[in-house]
């Protein structure tokens, strides 16, 4: 009885720890004591090893203190400069609170106290600069009246679901002179991944999860909240709000219908931008000293393009106001480059793929339509930040992986005050090749390449440049961080050099990590019995496939050092790695002979095999096809395992009912495989599904083979009707 439930336990712990799933798992892991037994604590376990990170945001008054928002549902803050991340979530919550925070501000007049939004049109607060946060009070939609509490075990019956309608706010913004003043606008503005501007669409995409049309303001410090809607479109899409440091009733604010200004402390608003060529900004920024109340205003225009035949031409670029926002002068300087001068096949794709979703055509179309490349254009910028000691030092960047945009570099600068630019951030073979050096010192700008990314070093090194950069913040003392691919980076010498904030290595070249705690990665699997003593192997969503290793010389002995066996470690020279693992099992007489599984991006579908510990990898079987895009997803795979008495004899799960996975949604339709219970004879070369005895249209969630009868299995089924099984 006590080994069934045993058993029954090994199976609900997979469940949790595949229900924590996302990133915050490692975190939590890290953080939290075991409340029964007060002895055993938990170390860091997790390597930050990056991940996609949307959002990042600097304290306006402390350089040590910062804050990302990862592209899932976590969001960390760093009060030491990045050397440490932590969880903003409530470790002894559910994980509702704090869900992809989407802006967080800070009181000039007291450094500790700030406000968060998140996705559901949540108001946070902290007393504490950022450490602890509490919920209080819901924006935007109807379902504020609902009053659901993110720590209440009932607050999924109480309404609390996946995305609620009509109450995502998009931005928050605090008056400088009074921290009583509030502001928060309504939208998803900065939606990059979806919400794309074109010919067809100028003012952007709207979706029904989202709230439009408004903004909100306290003054009392968040305890109410009053609407606003006076002078504003039905659809406004609010992307930043300014309140000027010498007339707090002067308010400006970024919007999808254009540039809008507040002569009453945003009580009613009017459209300006006289000398803004389309006047769709993309972001705006501000500079302000103190000293001689100097206030300056600087702004994105959306690129607009123009069909001139067998050519187009751009409209958009770097504005700058000195009179509060009424007029704009330009100072997009030299940002135009020559497309003729690159020559690079990757970004002459990546241009017909803009030109093609701009005017609504394909890309081939683009192709074929605009024969002669533009001598003088502009990629679609839509992030920019200003040093607060240096009104004449600009950084303007795009998102070349997302918004449909094209162009060298990642980030642009200015030293001048936006008479000359340079492409500040730079990697991939282009750069690497010093490719075009004519052109470039033509313009004064720098080759080669400037980043200093983690594990990812090999992957970027060989990627066209598609990445894409996701972010961009600067700190009180002008160091700029960016998010190119799956890693954050940070410049402490105005652009010239970028290194990743997110793992440190042992020691130079030792390509063995240790997470500074802002991982981002999903928490697939952690198998604890490999073969070697004080092995353990990590499977990850999108990085591949990790194991602890000796610490190298590391002075902290409680940390925890993993290297990566699998994965972009092995991206050079045609030969890429599995990223997305999702199962993983060790031969039980050779721990260099590994078998793993992969879900979505590259091998796919395909059993895996290594007979010398990783450094080498073998598909050995081709178990799932569908006929969808490489980046999606397949069947959830799930607990490989491998009979001790006789290795011949292997087994899976692949999941129809996705709970818990990292992606949702209903089971994918398969062109090979099928769901349930798969059994191989032969070490793995070839497989069958074996759903005898299970209900009708099963989703087995998890297997476990007995200990001691390895031909004893137990399958647990998520599906509606559920169920723990037996098979002998």
């Amino acid at each position: 009885m006590k080994k069934i439930i045993l058993f029954l336990l090994t199976i609900f712990l997979g469940h949790n720890l595949q229900a924590q799933g996302k990133s915050d798992f490692f975190q939590e892991i890290k953080t939290k004591k075991i409340k029964s037994d007060p002895s055993v604590e938990w170390k860091n376990f997790g390597p930050g090893m990056s991940g996609y990170c949307e959002e990042f945001w600097n304290h306006p008054t402390d350089a040590n203190v910062m804050f990302m928002g990862p592209d899932m549902h976590v969001s960390y803050g760093s009060w030491d400069n990045g050397k440490s991340w932590q969880s903003l979530k409530d470790p002894d919550g559910l994980g509702h609170d704090m869900k992809r925070v989407l802006d967080i501000e800070f009181s000039l007049q007291n450094p500790d106290y700030g406000m968060a939004i998140d996705w559901n049109g949540w108001v946070f607060e902290t007393t504490d600069q950022g450490r602890s946060w509490k919920k209080t009070i819901e924006l935007g939609g109807s379902h504020k009246d609902v009053n659901i509490d993110p720590n209440d075990p009932k607050s999924f019956e109480k309404g609390w679901y996946y995305e609620q309608q009509g109450t995502r706010l998009s931005e928050l913004a605090v008056d400088p002179t009074n921290d009583n003043i509030w502001y928060a606008g309504s939208g998803d503005f900065w939606n990059v991944k979806s919400n794309h501007r074109s010919a067809a669409n100028p003012n952007g995409i709207f979706f029904k999860y989202a709230a439009y049309g408004s903004i909100y303001k306290s003054t009392d410090k968040g305890k109410t909240w009053n609407k606003i809607t006076k002078g504003l479109h039905e659809k406004t899409d609010v992307g930043k709000i300014i309140v000027n440091p010498n007339n707090n009733q002067h308010v400006v604010m970024v919007t999808n219908y254009g540039l809008m200004l507040s002569n009453d402390g945003g009580l009613s608003w009017t459209k300006c931008g006289k000398g803004l060529p389309n006047n769709l900004p993309r972001d705006l920024t501000s500079y302000y000293d103190p000293r001689t109340n100097e206030f300056v205003l600087y702004l994105v225009d959306q690129t607009v393009y123009e069909d001139k035949g067998n050519t187009v031409s751009a409209k958009g670029g770097v504005f700058k106001s000195t009179d509060g926002g009424k007029s704009w002068k330009d100072i997009t300087g030299n940002l135009y480059f020559d497309m003729t001068a690159l020559h690079s096949t990757a970004e002459v794709d990546r241009f017909h793929k803009t030109m093609g979703h701009w005017f609504g055509i394909s890309k081939s179309e683009s192709k074929k339509k605009f024969t002669t490349l533009p001598t003088k254009t502009l990629p679609v910028f839509n992030r920019l930040v200003i040093n607060p000691l240096n009104k004449d030092e600009i950084y303007v960047t795009y998102n070349r992986k997302h918004d449909f945009t094209f162009g060298p570099g990642d980030v642009w600068r200015s030293l001048d005050g936006g008479k000359t630019w340079i492409t500040c951030a730079r990697y991939g073979p282009y750069w690497i090749g010093n490719n075009d050096l004519e052109y470039w010192k033509n313009r004064n700008n720098p080759t080669g390449t400037n980043i200093e990314f983690a594990h990812l070093q090999t992957y970027m090194d060989g990627t066209s440049g598609s990445s894409g950069n996701r972010m961009m913040s600067i700190d009180p003392k002008g160091n700029v961080y960016i998010g190119i691919d799956q890693q954050t980076l940070k410049s402490t010498d105005k652009g010239k050099t970028w290194k990743q904030v997110d793992d440190f290595e042992t020691s130079k070249g030792s390509n063995k990590w240790i997470g500074r705690g802002d991982s981002n990665l999903p928490g697939r699997f952690m198998l604890l019995e490999t073969g070697i003593k004080n092995r353990r192997i990590l499977c990850s969503g999108e990085h591949g496939l990790w194991q602890t290793t000796d610490l190298d010389g590391w002075p902290d002995k409680q940390a925890v050092v993993v290297e990566q066996i699998e994965g972009q470690v092995h991206d050079h020279s045609g030969n890429h790695g599995a990223h997305s693992i999702s199962t993983v099992a060790v031969h039980p007489n050779d721990p260099n002979i590994i078998f793993i599984l992969a879900w979505r991006q590259e091998h796919r579908g395909k059993l895996r095999k290594t007979t010398d510990g990783g450094k080498t990898w073998t598909n050995i079987a081709t178990i799932f096809e569908a006929d969808n895009n490489s980046w999606q997803g397949l069947a959830p795979q799930n607990s490989l395992l491998i009979a001790p008495n006789n290795p011949s004899n292997m087994y899976f799960c692949s999941t129809s009912r996705k709970i818990s996975e990292i992606g949702g949604g209903k089971p994918e339709r398969l062109a090979k495989g099928g769901y349930g219970f798969y059994r191989s004879f032969d070490g793995g070369l070839s497989w069958e599904l074996s759903n005898t005895g299970f209900h009708k249209n099963a989703s087995v969630r998890r297997i476990i083979m007995h200990p001691d009868q390895p031909e004893t299995l137990f399958a647990a089924l998520n599906d509606k009707n559920g169920g723990l099984y037996i098979s002998k």
